[in-house]
C-alpha cells in the first residue's frame, strides 16, 4: 500500500484537513497512592491524595478528605493595637471596624472643627471644587433616560393590548468541550438567545399545595401532683364578673364589694412619688429656718430697743442734773457735759480726793427719787391725753352717725343701769337698804290680780320717748329742708338747686296740712290724735254709729256727698 500511494499523483483538493504535527498531549499523572495493604506508614495531607474519595480507614491519622470537619482559620474579631504617626494610640479604630474600606468616620475632636479653621487639610481639600456644568448635564440626562426606561416598561406591562417583548439581545459565549477526544475537541462560539413565548400560551406549570407536615410529638410537661385547692388558692384564683357602670339592662343590684371588685382598684400598686416626702420636708425646713429668723430678727429688735431706752433714760437724767444745777445757780460742769456723750468708766477713781462716797451715793439717790417722780408725772400726763383722745373720738364718732343711730345711743346712756359696775382695787361698800330699791319704780301703780281687763289696752299707757332727748331726735325733720337757708344747700346757690332738685317729691316741707295744725311749732313727739266719741240720743257711747245710721234711714231721702262725709 505504501509504494501504491507513493506511485499515484497527488490530489488536487484534499478533503481532509492537515494538521500541524502537534506535540502529543502529556496526561498529567495522578498521586501515586500506594495499593490496599502496602498503606503501612503512608500519611495522606493534600485533597490530591484522596483522588476525590473518602478516608482511608486503615491509616490512623486525622483525614479532611474535600475539607470536610477541618476547622477554618477566619479572621478573629480582636483588634490589633495601632499608633499613630505621633505615637499616640488609635482608640478610633474601633469605631472604623467593620466599615466598608475608604469610608469616613468621624472619631475626633478635629471632626468638630470647621474647615476653615483646620490647619491639617490643604486648599485643595478645603476648596472642594465642584464638576463643570457639562458633566452635570451629562449626568441629569444619564439619569433621566433611565427613569424614563423603567417607567415605560411598567406602563407598557400594565396594559393589556400591550405584549411584551422579549429580549433579542444575544449572547455569545465560547464553549471548550470537557472531553478531549479528536473528534470533538474544538472549540465552538454558542449563540444564546432568549425562545419567544406566545402570551396567549396556557401554564405549563400547575402550582401544587405542598402537604402540611406531621405534627411534632408534644413537649413533655412535668407536672406536680394533685393538691386540693386551699380557700386562698380559690380566692387568688377568682375572677370578678365584668361590671358595667354605665348600664344595667336586667336591672340587677348589684352589690357595691363586688362592683369595687370589678373596677380593679385593689390591684393596683399606689405608687407615693418621693417628691412628695421631698417637698415636705423643704417646708419643714424652710419653716424652721423662717421661725429662726424670726426669732433672731425679734431678739435683735428687743435689744435695740432696751439700748434706745437705756440711751434715753441716761439723757433724761443728764437733763434733770442740768436743771438742777441751772435751778441751784451751779454752772454746769465740764464733767455734765461730758458724760452726755457717755459715762467714763474711772470717774470715781479719779474724784476720790474731792468727796466723800457717802455724799455721792446721797446725791445719786437724790437723783433716782427726782427721776421716778418724773417719770410717774409723765405717765399721769400720757393718761390723760389718752381719754382726751378717746373723747374726741366719741365725739366724732357720734357727729358722724345719723339722727336715728345717735337717738338710739343717747336712749341707751340714759336708760343705762350702772348699778352693777365694780370698782376694781377697793374694798366692797357696805350695801344698804335704800340702794336694794329701784327708785323708777316708786309712784307706780300695782298691778292687780288679774294682771288687766278683757278689753282694757294697757300695753300703751304711756308715751315710748317720754321726757327724753331722743325724742326731739327722732320725729324732727330729715335733711336740711327744716334750717335755715345758710345750711340748706351748703348756702351757696348752685347747692339750694341740688337740693330742690334731689327733693322731687316736696318731702323736706308738707305742701298741705291737718286744720287747726300750726306748722312753725317744733314737733317734739308724735302726733297726737283725738278720738271721735260717737253719743247716742240717750247719752251712751255709740262707737259703731248705728244711731246716727237709723236716724238717716228714718229720714229718707237721697244720699248726697255731704252725708257720706
Amino acid at each position: 500500500m505504501a509504494a501504491l500511494a507513493r506511485a499515484l499523483p497527488l490530489p488536487l483538493y484534499n478533503p481532509v484537513e492537515e494538521y500541524e504535527d502537534v506535540a502529543p498531549l502529556s496526561i498529567p499523572q495522578g498521586p501515586s497512592i500506594p495499593k490496599y495493604g502496602k498503606r503501612k506508614g503512608w500519611k495522606p495531607r493534600q485533597q490530591h491524595d484522596f483522588n476525590g474519595g473518602g478516608a482511608y480507614p486503615e491509616c490512623h491519622i486525622a483525614q479532611y478528605p474535600l475539607d470536610m470537619g477541618k476547622k477554618k482559620a477566619g479572621a478573629g474579631s480582636t483588634l490589633a493595637l495601632q499608633v499613630d504617626a505621633d505615637g499616640m494610640v488609635r482608640y478610633d479604630a474601633i469605631a472604623q471596624q467593620g466599615r466598608a474600606p475608604g469610608s469616613k468616620v468621624q472619631s475626633s475632636f478635629k471632626d468638630l472643627v470647621p474647615l476653615a479653621n483646620r490647619h491639617d487639610i490643604s486648599d485643595k481639600e478645603r476648596a472642594m471644587e465642584r464638576p463643570d456644568e457639562t458633566a452635570v448635564q451629562e449626568t441629569a440626562e444619564r439619569t433621566r433616560l433611565a427613569l424614563e426606561r423603567l417607567t415605560s416598561a411598567k406602563i407598557k406591562a400594565a396594559q393589556p393590548k400591550h405584549v411584551a417583548k422579549a429580549n433579542t439581545d444575544s449572547s455569545y459565549i465560547r464553549y471548550t468541550p470537557a472531553n478531549q477526544s479528536a473528534d470533538e475537541g474544538k472549540q465552538r462560539i454558542i449563540k444564546m438567545s432568549s425562545v419567544q413565548e406566545d402570551p396567549l400560551e396556557p401554564p405549563k406549570f400547575k402550582h401544587k399545595k405542598i402537604p402540611k407536615a406531621p405534627d411534632e410529638p408534644p413537649v413533655p410537661v412535668l407536672q406536680s401532683p394533685p393538691r386540693p385547692a386551699t380557700a386562698q388558692d380559690q380566692k387568688d384564683w377568682m375572677i370578678p364578673p365584668c361590671i358595667s357602670n354605665w348600664k344595667n339592662n336586667k336591672g340587677y343590684t348589684i352589690p357595691l364589694d363586688k362592683r369595687l371588685a370589678a373596677d380593679g382598684r385593689g390591684l393596683q400598686d399606689v405608687h407615693i412619688n418621693d417628691n412628695f416626702a421631698k417637698f415636705s420636708e423643704a417646708l419643714y425646713v424652710a419653716d424652721r429656718h423662717a421661725r429662726e429668723e424670726v426669732r433672731a430678727r425679734a431678739q435683735m429688735q428687743q435689744l435695740l430697743a432696751q439700748k434706745e431706752k437705756a440711751q434715753k433714760e441716761e439723757n433724761l437724767r443728764l437733763l434733770a442734773q442740768r436743771a438742777r444745777e441751772e435751778r441751784s445757780g451751779i454752772t454746769p460742769s465740764v464733767t455734765a457735759a461730758s458724760s452726755t456723750r457717755g459715762p467714763p468708766k474711772e470717774l470715781g477713781v479719779g474724784l476720790a480726793a474731792y468727796g466723800s462716797d457717802s455724799e455721792e451715793e446721797s446725791e445719786q439717790e437724790e437723783d433716782v427719787s427726782e427721776d421716778e417722780e418724773d417719770d410717774e408725772q409723765v405717765e399721769e400726763r400720757e393718761k390723760v391725753r389718752q381719754e382726751k383722745r378717746k373723747e374726741r373720738e366719741k365725739q366724732m364718732r357720734m357727729n358722724n352717725m345719723g339722727s336715728e343711730t345717735r337717738a338710739k345711743m343717747i336712749a341707751r346712756e340714759q336708760n343705762r343701769d350702772i348699778s352693777e359696775k365694780i370698782a376694781l382695787g377697793l374694798a366692797k361698800p357696805t350695801a344698804s337698804k335704800e340702794t336694794l330699791l329701784d327708785s323708777r319704780l316708786f309712784n307706780r301703780e300695782s298691778l292687780s290680780t288679774g294682771f288687766a281687763g278683757d278689753e282694757s289696752i294697757s300695753i300703751y299707757d304711756r308715751p315710748l320717748f317720754n321726757g327724753s332727748s331722743a325724742a326731739a331726735a327722732i320725729y324732727s325733720a330729715r335733711g336740711n329742708a327744716g334750717r335755715d337757708d345758710e345750711a340748706y344747700g351748703g348756702g351757696t346757690e348752685e347747692g339750694i338747686r341740688e337740693e330742690l332738685g334731689k327733693d322731687r317729691f316736696a318731702l323736706g316741707n308738707a305742701t298741705r296740712g291737718f286744720d287747726g295744725a300750726d306748722s312753725a311749732v317744733v314737733r317734739e313727739g308724735p302726733v297726737q290724735f283725738e278720738k271721735d266719741v260717737v253719743v247716742a240720743l240717750d247719752g251712751t257711747s255709740d262707737p259703731f254709729g248705728v244711731e246716727q245710721f237709723m236716724d238717716a234711714a228714718r229720714k229718707g231721702g237721697k244720699r248726697t256727698a255731704e252725708h257720706d262725709r
